[in-house]
């Protein structure tokens, strides 16, 4: 096993008991790692929920803060960037700051099943350490100065284990952190947890052998999300004031839209990429992306700055050097009136009823605030998934077949198994010269789609940005995830997307808005995947689900999107959290 192909050396080692863990079925396996995760949660019995949660209790979301002191609950539910600024102003210590967020993550555990390593003992050491430097120099360490954030399990953390939802990898600790962990720490952040990821990466629910299923808080019976559905769970429930994802297909933003969160994800090569443990290192026809998860639109834009404050691009080659351009975010350049393009449906799978009044209710709020909105018209989006899915199995899914020999597949696995092409076998080197052409062929084609909406605008401009769905369902039940279009399209054309909370579904009484002036439903399914969909709609599932919704910017405008996600929220006061 290897980290990614944008490292430069292996960086794990095996347990000292290697040998006999060889010798042992995937259960046991299971059974000895979430053995070890209860014996470190078990050294802090003062942090665990002292009621008894029965499973059919669906809504925990408010249990993790519920044995918090007054002073903890104004700490955990900051936003980053307020937090930053607090313990820079000595209005917290960042011991008492990371011993609230442990507190929480210990009861979500229980809650959610959302954490795969336990770092505590460091995380409690290292803001000690902080809150004696800071008292002796009277400066802080670094711009995240005693922040604690959360790490997705495949992000390589010095000394702990990277077992990435495989069983072939488990008890496998790294001899050095990802390039983003050692920003975190060079920034003054503090590590405390890693964070649950499925079987495989490539899925959007997390689900795997070895620690079992993250659950949605909201509703237990819905999916958290994934691949990042351990750091949305957790950060939900102020768990985490900010965690780090990744994103190939979707994987920030599903779990940041079914937990009504804030995601970004870039394009390739913005934000450091070194040190990720998973399947087909070395591949690069398609590349995902590092990225932040948080509470607000600003922690996004914090979490980009501090990255690139620290140049990554001297470490990792591979990365552009393209500094943050704060000023854009802050909204040098940007029109005052902007125009905003609508995908209402991707020709493909049309969104439930909740998600089109979202788009709605976002379309009338930006009419309102004097801003421009026309449809965007979807081109190509089956054959978008076409392609990538051929780009993620360019070996016709070999490698991971390999490793889950001994790893029965979970559901979602089987799934996005059934997706490999090519009847499962490799393509060849003259088939990937093709692909590869394909790929860039349909960028060639979306950025000519892109410039034409200067034909449609009053103002002469092509569209600012693209307004659209996160899925085509709110967080689904567990194991029904089966259309990833409308993230996944944008990893094809490597374009940033930020996504953002719109509400909170309420299924009584629910009506759904009138849309028929902006989109008309299909009468009919148009394929299998949209008739499955839609037999899925039932108000009462996807009861209390967070509302989410998409922006999509063109390549390498991150900050530009962050900048017209904030004039979105001005238009639209998400403060408000309306009930959809």
């Amino acid at each position: 096993m290897t980290v990614d192909s944008h490292s430069t050396c292996v960086v794990l080692k095996n347990s000292a008991d290697s040998a006999a863990i060889s010798q042992m079925n995937w259960k046991e396996i299971s059974e000895r790692k979430t053995k070890q995760r209860q014996a470190l949660l078990d050294r802090w019995p003062e942090w665990k929920l002292k009621q008894a949660v029965v499973d059919y209790v669906t809504d925990v979301s408010a249990l993790p803060t519920s044995q918090l002191t007054p002073r903890e609950i104004e700490i955990v539910h900051q936003d980053a960037t307020s937090l930053v600024h607090s313990m820079r102003d000595r209005r917290y210590t960042a011991l008492e700051v990371i011993k609230a967020f442990c507190h929480v993550a210990t009861i979500a555990q229980g809650l959610t099943n959302c954490l795969t390593e336990i770092m505590f003992e460091d995380g409690l050491k290292r803001a000690a350490e902080l809150d004696r430097h800071l008292e002796k120099t009277g400066e802080v360490v670094g711009p995240l100065h005693g922040l604690p954030v959360s790490v997705k399990d495949h992000i390589l953390v010095k000394n702990y284990d990277t077992s990435t939802g495989y069983i072939a990898w488990a008890f496998n600790s790294a001899t050095k952190d990802a390039v983003a962990v050692d920003i975190l720490r060079k920034a003054g952040a503090v590590l405390y947890v890693k964070t649950a990821n499925p079987q495989t990466l490539l899925s959007l629910e997390t689900n795997n052998n070895i620690f079992g299923r993250t659950c949605n808080p909201f509703n237990r019976t819905l999916t958290s999300g994934g691949s990042s559905g351990g750091e949305s769970a957790l950060i939900a429930v102020h768990g985490s004031p900010m965690g780090i994802g990744t994103d190939i297909g979707g994987s920030i933003r599903i779990p940041a839209a079914h937990m009504g969160l804030y995601g970004l994800k870039g394009s390739v090569a913005r934000m450091p990429h070194a040190g990720l443990v998973g399947s087909h290192d070395g591949m690069d026809a398609i590349i995902g992306a590092l990225g932040p998860i948080a509470t607000s639109g600003r922690d996004l834009s914090l979490f980009c700055r501090v990255m690139l404050q620290y140049e990554p691009w001297l470490v990792e080659p591979q990365l552009l050097e393209i500094p943050w351009k704060q000023h854009v975010v802050d909204g040098e350049g940007i029109p005052e009136k902007l125009s905003i393009a609508i995908l209402w449906d991707d020709g493909v799978v049309g969104p439930h009823p909740p998600i089109l009044d979202a788009l709605k209710r976002t379309k009338d709020a930006l009419l309102a605030a004097g801003h421009e909105v026309i449809p965007w018209i979807p081109v190509d989006h089956q054959n978008a998934w076409d392609i990538i899915t051929k780009l993620y199995f360019l070996d016709g899914g070999a490698e991971y077949r390999e490793i889950l020999k001994d790893d029965p597949a979970v559901p979602q696995s089987n799934w996005i198994l059934s997706q490999v092409p090519n009847n499962g076998r490799p393509f060849t080197v003259a088939e990937i010269f093709q692909l590869n052409l394909a790929r860039d062929t349909f960028r060639c084609k979306i950025a000519a789609h892109w410039n034409d909406t200067r034909l449609k605008t009053t103002t002469g401009r092509h569209v600012d940005a693209i307004l659209c769905p996160v899925a085509p369902t709110l967080a689904p039940p567990h194991d029904t995830t089966q259309w990833w279009g409308y993230t996944s399209y944008w990893n094809l054309l490597d374009f940033p997307a930020a996504v953002f909370p719109v509400g909170r579904f309420k299924a009584q009484g629910y009506t759904p808005l009138d849309i028929s002036a902006e989109y008309t439903i299909p009468v009919h399914a148009r394929n299998a995947v949209e008739h499955s969909v839609r037999a899925q709609w039932d108000p009462v599932i996807y009861d209390n689900a967070p509302v989410s919704l998409q922006l999509v910017g063109r390549r390498l405008n991150e900050e530009k999107v962050l900048a017209i996600l904030r004039m979105v929220e001005d238009a639209f006061d998400t403060s408000r959290m309306v009930i959809i």
